[in-house]
């Protein structure tokens, strides 16, 4: 939230497909609604967007999806969003996708199949990297796995370690990151089956199981967390179409309800939302239905943070589709914004 308490969406879009940059968006306090309220036009394809928080306030950072690679960062808590300084190359190819963990920005770079830590300054502002771990590997996909192509970074609950999903080379791996010098030392990795393809997964609220979502195989792979060891293992999988989809698919965004409940995964093709249900030790998944996103090529899901609402940013249509949710887990649309080549959503 800003200064004056108000609740905003930003939204990440491909420049070089027709999209304006960086979108933000009122939320209406009641229904979730969304109206369009500016744009931020300094990055070329600003994909995935990360909020972190400074004394000032919430700072917003986002990637700069190119074969440079950069990331930026913008002071949020006042109504118009303030560049902290000149965007800052990331020193490898492509990111798709970044978090900020402690006081550094950490991104997943998929051109060149690694992950780069920046430091942030006492503003936010992002600094000239302090490392670059490259990913070693490769899959049996002909195209999409002849090298290490890492989609996702994010920080597990306890905040004690970095995870980089790898779709290039079927695995996850567990990082610690040294605060004081900003490295990142590899401490684990877990192997998915060959040609999954994994893109993304999310942790259940209470941190000891996560959900890995696999755009080459579609399927959620479930895994137990064990936050202190650092080690995850898969103990089974949920295939999201069992009896086969009938058309070319890549999921692309898992979310998780926040009472563990419930489990979204959009997917690409059939522009669907797959609807899963979590039993109560959170190793239990299912299919339960699934329902049109509301557009075409749902890139990112994203859950309001009161739970009530759900968002996807539907790329190849231009717009961002919400939804209600209520106890049973399955998605009422209720609303569009129009925003060409949408690709992530996040709130400050």
């Amino acid at each position: 939230m800003n200064g004056t308490g108000a609740l905003r969406a930003f939204i990440g879009c491909f420049t070089s497909n027709g999209g304006r940059g960086i979108v933000q968006a009122a939320v209406d306090p009641g229904t979730g609604a969304l109206t369009a309220a500016g744009t931020i036009e300094t990055v070329p394809d600003p994909s995935y967007l990360a909020v972190g928080h400074r004394e000032g306030g919430p700072v917003l950072y986002c990637v700069s999806e190119t074969v440079e690679g950069a990331v930026a960062g913008f002071d949020v808590s006042g109504p118009a969003p303030r560049l902290l300084g000149e965007p800052v190359p990331t020193g490898a190819a492509e990111p798709t996708h970044l978090t900020v963990c402690q006081d550094h920005l950490v991104t997943a770079d998929y051109g060149s199949g690694s992950v780069t830590v920046l430091p942030l300054a006492a503003d936010g502002a992002p600094l000239e990297p302090s490392s670059v771990l490259h990913h070693e590997g490769s899959g049996p996909h002909p195209e999409r796995q002849s090298a290490p192509h890492a989609h996702q970074v994010i920080q597990d609950p306890s905040g004690g370690w970095v995870l980089s999903v790898d779709l290039g080379t079927d695995s996850v791996r567990v990082c610690s990151l040294d605060t004081r010098t900003g490295q990142l030392t590899l401490h684990s990795v877990m192997s998915l089956l060959p040609g999954t393809g994994p893109r993304h997964l999310v942790f259940h609220p209470r941190g000891h199981h996560a959900y890995v979502l696999g755009e080459l195989r579609p399927t959620v792979v479930v895994c137990r967390w064990n936050p202190e060891t650092g080690e995850l293992r898969s103990i089974g999988e949920c295939p999201l179409f069992p009896d086969g989809a009938g058309v070319p698919v890549q999921p692309s965004a898992p979310v998780v309800s926040r009472d563990g409940r419930h489990l979204w995964a959009a997917v690409r093709g059939t522009d669907t939302i797959a609807v899963l249900s979590v039993d109560e030790p959170g190793e239990g998944v299912r299919v339960v239905t699934s329902v049109p996103c509301g557009g075409r090529w749902p890139r990112d899901l994203a859950l309001h943070p009161s739970g009530a609402h759900l968002y996807a940013a539907n790329e190849r249509s231009g717009d961002v589709t919400w939804f209600d949710i209520d106890a049973t887990g399955v998605p009422r649309r209720t609303g569009s914004l129009a925003v060409p080549a949408a690709s992530s959503v996040t709130f400050a």
